[in-house]
């Protein structure tokens, strides 16, 4: 099992940041790919980013890519998104998420966290 706590979120203004956290504990966080999806009212679950067990390889929405970082610390057991130049639309609860493959479907990801609010306002 491994237990994920997101934290970090918050109201923002349109193009300001906020950088996101999901911390581990359980079995190695290091084992597992690490992703992040985020779900607004009425809407789907989006991918947003995952990271590889190492942290070599990184993946982004379209729409995240060139905004948002997703960076991990194995020592640690934490993984980070940056979020800049945040607009209206990224208003969302976002979720961190484990899983054995880093990919863009949640369906891939075995644990997930409880989630963490951000609204960017215009």
């Amino acid at each position: 099992q491994v237990q994920l706590v997101e934290s970090g979120g918050g109201l923002v203004q349109a193009g300001g940041s906020l950088r996101l956290s999901c911390a581990a504990s359980g079995r190695t966080s290091s084992n597992y790919a690490m992703g992040w999806f985020r779900q607004a009212p009425g809407k789907e679950r989006e991918f947003v980013a995952a990271i590889s067990r190492s942290g070599d390889y990184t993946y982004y929405g379209d729409s995240m890519r060139g905004r948002f970082t997703i960076s991990r610390d194995n020592a640690k057991n934490t993984v980070d998104l940056q979020m800049n130049s945040l607009k209206p639309e990224d208003t969302a609860v976002y979720y961190c998420a484990a899983g054995r493959a880093g990919t863009s479907s949640y369906r891939h990801y075995e644990y997930w966290g409880q989630g963490t609010q951000v609204t960017v306002s215009s």
